[in-house]
């Protein structure tokens, strides 16, 4: 099950690097926190996973950006404790309020020049 969340992204966190447990190499993850409007519960750690999204996360995301993510959550179980993460698939630019303001306006009010006087 896929879930969606839109908020600001308010801080990156260090990216952790780990050896394949087959020996072939490292991989790295990154978390972010993405803050939504909502009253309680608005907080959220995301995390991306490996080089290429980590690259593109921090090329194309910056502090303050308002997005709309889309995510699978993953429990993992090791050693008798569980360990869940929100691991991000997508990250689109979310419209600002502004922005879909003018747009419905523009979409209600006919131009201008089309006045019958």
């Amino acid at each position: 099950m896929s879930l969606k969340v839109t908020g600001k992204i308010t801080k990156f966190l260090d990216p952790i690097k780990g050896q394949k447990k087959d020996g072939s190499g490292e991989w790295v993850k990154q978390s972010y926190i993405l803050e939504t409007s909502e009253q309680y519960n608005n907080l959220y750690c995301l995390e991306v996973f490996g080089d290429e999204k980590v690259a593109n996360l921090t090329k194309y995301s910056k502090v303050g950006d308002n997005v709309t993510v889309e995510f699978n959550v993953s429990t993992n179980e090791w050693n008798g404790k569980y360990f869940t993460s929100l691991q991000s698939w997508r990250i689109d630019k979310a419209e600002s309020n502004l922005e879909v303001a003018a747009a419905v306006i523009d979409s209600v009010m006919p131009p201008a020049d089309d006045l019958p006087f």
